[in-house]
């Protein structure tokens, strides 16, 4: 049984990230019952201190949070989603301190043209990207993107990326609306009302295939 780990980096619960994030679980959650999503905002997380302690004791050193037990549930699951909405270019920042902790799983050692990075042990994980914005323009994920996929690569070549975009989104619950709520939403926003029919059927794409690539990953 597979085991998914969902990373939430959104502020708002019912935001469209969480409801991309929700129907993705949905997926997974009827293949396997191994399901855990955690609020990054709510955690008591402390920020990377820089201390480079890790790379002698072979773990964070930061041992008064919750990083203990969420890392051996990073290490422990299949499949780590990281859902986020992209604010100025990037993730969240309280989903951003959880990836700085990732320091504590690799060996970092300097050398003449750059860094080194060996993992305590490879991974063999499906990395999924759940990424929301308010652009209408995909390329404001991709220092995201470019992010993740060095992420993926320095903690094993066995790793798997998977990323789910979803544009032209700034209102509450917009990826969930019907398109005459988005023909009546968009001149708010100083958008063309026909975008709406367009934007509907992108919408209800994006959910669907977070709903399939739950189910699949977690089977």
């Amino acid at each position: 049984m597979k085991k998914v780990l969902a990373l939430n980096g959104s502020m708002r619960r019912n935001g469209n990230t969480s409801i991309l994030l929700r129907h993705f679980l949905n997926g997974a959650g009827n293949s396997t019952g191994a399901v855990e999503e955690i609020i990054a905002h709510d955690i008591n997380l402390e920020y990377c201190r820089g201390c480079l302690r890790c790379n002698l004791i072979g773990k964070c050193s930061v041992n008064d949070d919750d990083w203990v037990e969420i890392s051996s549930k990073i290490l422990d699951a299949d499949v780590i989603v990281f859902a986020s909405p992209i604010y100025f270019h990037h993730i969240t920042a309280s989903l951003k301190k959880v990836i700085e902790r990732f320091r504590s799983f690799v060996h970092v050692q300097i050398t003449e043209t750059g860094l080194k990075h060996t993992p305590r042990e490879e991974w063999n994980k499906d990395f999924v990207l759940l990424l929301c914005m308010g652009s209408s323009d995909v390329s404001d994920s991709d220092p995201v993107i470019e992010l993740f996929k060095y992420i993926k690569s320095i903690l094993g070549p066995k790793n798997r990326l998977h990323i789910i975009t979803a544009t032209r989104l700034a209102v509450v619950n917009q990826v969930s609306k019907t398109e005459a709520e988005l023909e009546k939403l968009y001149p708010k926003l100083n958008l063309p009302a026909n975008l709406a029919k367009e934007d509907y059927r992108k919408n209800q794409k994006v959910i669907k295939q977070c709903f399939e690539l739950g189910k699949g990953l977690a089977k």
